[in-house]
């Protein structure tokens, strides 16, 4: 739901939570000619006021890690109804992805996906590919990519299979202010498999993938980082080594990040036993072990962000358990995944949960988000903490309905969603 622009906007009497600031506290926000700015007895006339009394008012969510489809898939989502579900669910900045048809490896397309945002009710930033095609075989044109808008570098949905491309891209995006995000995949270790290997897939009988895939692909990206002093992100982490990799990284002073998923300290690979193939995304759901892993990697810094990998599949592909493409959507539950698993349980405060999903993913982008300190844009999500709803498929935004948090009562629920002092999503009540 797009809102009539609001030149100036007050939200009142709420609970204000921006670890930029390491602020935790309640009261207003004012928000001037789309930019947040100093709270005044003139800000007190505004006549666009919302009430924020039991809510929280936090930076808009910044998720690093989105496939919209668009060019090439619009079926499945694009650029608009991709946007529609980022807002509803309190994100208002958003990295695509390149894997889409044609791939994100010209200025063509980058300037096709940017165009098309301008509409959108969140803000797209772009990732194109390190390779042609993500064939892996011929260098894109970083340089010509860069002035086109992109912000990232990734072959993701594949790994960069030469090592040297990948140093190179790291190279090129270090001289031009981008990112290096990577999907850590050994494809040989991987092969034809479809969900972790191990306990379940025995049990199922289907090829698994081998935790070592994902390992051993990410002591490379590390080593690399390491060896050229480059930074460089790590895509959705699922295992407990490849969180002890990059702790040790960290420790050593490899200038190395890393997101993580809601699915990956939600659920584990039992979930597989259903059969349902909203629960396949790749990397698969792993163990308990790993689980525990992953919200420890999160507790103590080594992963620095939480990202969705927002993977929309229309439901005629995802009813094949066995053939069905990777992928589960999570823009419209990220949140509340988060305040469910981690904040109602202990494991994190909400200070630390909005740190991971906003103010983390924009520095790691470099993109201007991720605050609420005067003069920023004015990209807010207003929450109620203690609001608990049930995900209904039929009420989301997006096109693709793959998620699997269906029918999960969560905690959390995004009331508000302000995007440059608009309102871009507003909570109905039933």
């Amino acid at each position: 739901m797009r809102g009539k622009f609001m030149k100036d906007l007050l939200i009142k009497n709420v609970r204000i939570v921006d670890p930029s600031q390491d602020l935790d506290s309640t009261g207003d926000v004012y928000i001037k000619d789309g930019k947040i700015s100093t709270v005044t007895d003139e800000s007190q006339q505004c006549p666009n006021v919302i009430d924020g009394t039991g809510l929280i008012a936090a930076p808009g969510l910044v998720d690093m890690h989105v496939h919209l489809r668009d060019p090439g898939q619009t079926q499945k989502e694009d650029i608009l109804t991709g946007c529609n579900a980022a807002a509803a669910g309190g994100v208002t900045s958003l990295l695509a992805m390149p894997n889409t048809s044609p791939t994100t490896d010209s200025g063509e397309v980058v300037k096709y996906i940017l165009d098309k945002s301008r509409k959108a009710n969140a803000k797209v930033y772009v990732a194109a590919s390190i390779t042609k095609g993500l064939k892996g075989l011929v260098p894109s044109d970083i340089e010509a990519l860069k002035y086109a808008g992109a912000i990232a570098l990734t072959d993701d949905g594949r790994p960069v299979k030469n090592t040297a491309f990948l140093r190179d891209a790291m190279l090129q995006a270090e001289k031009y202010g981008m990112t290096v995000v990577c999907h850590c995949e050994d494809l040989y270790l991987a092969s034809d498999g479809k969900i972790n290997e191990g306990e379940v897939s025995r049990k199922l009988g289907i090829k698994g993938i081998p935790k070592a895939a994902e390992d051993c692909a990410t002591a490379r990206e590390i080593a690399l980082a390491a060896a050229y002093g480059l930074p460089v992100h790590i895509c959705h982490v699922s295992t407990k080594t490849s969180v002890e990799l990059i702790r040790d990284a960290k420790n050593r002073g490899v200038k190395v990040t890393a997101e993580t998923a809601p699915h990956y300290f939600t659920f584990t690979e039992d979930e597989l036993l259903k059969k349902d193939a909203d629960f396949r995304m790749n990397p698969p759901l792993r163990t308990e072990e790993d689980r525990q892993a992953i919200i420890k990697g999160l507790q103590d810094g080594t992963l620095d962000a939480i990202a969705t990998d927002h993977a929309p599949h229309t439901p005629q592909e995802k009813a094949d358990f066995i053939n069905a493409p990777n992928g589960s959507i999570g823009m419209e539950t990220s949140l509340s995944a988060g305040i469910t698993a981690l904040v109602s349980t202990g494991l994190l405060t909400i200070n630390q949960l909005i740190e991971k999903m906003s103010a983390n993913p924009a520095r790691i982008l470099k993109i201007n988000a991720g605050t609420l300190k005067h003069g920023a844009c004015g990209d807010i999500v207003i929450f109620d903490p203690e609001e608990q709803w049930t995900v209904d498929t039929d009420k989301l935004h997006g096109k693709s309905k793959n998620t699997p948090f269906k029918n999960m009562t969560l905690k959390g629920k995004v009331k508000y969603t302000v995007k440059d002092g608009e309102i871009v999503y507003k909570d109905k009540i039933d």
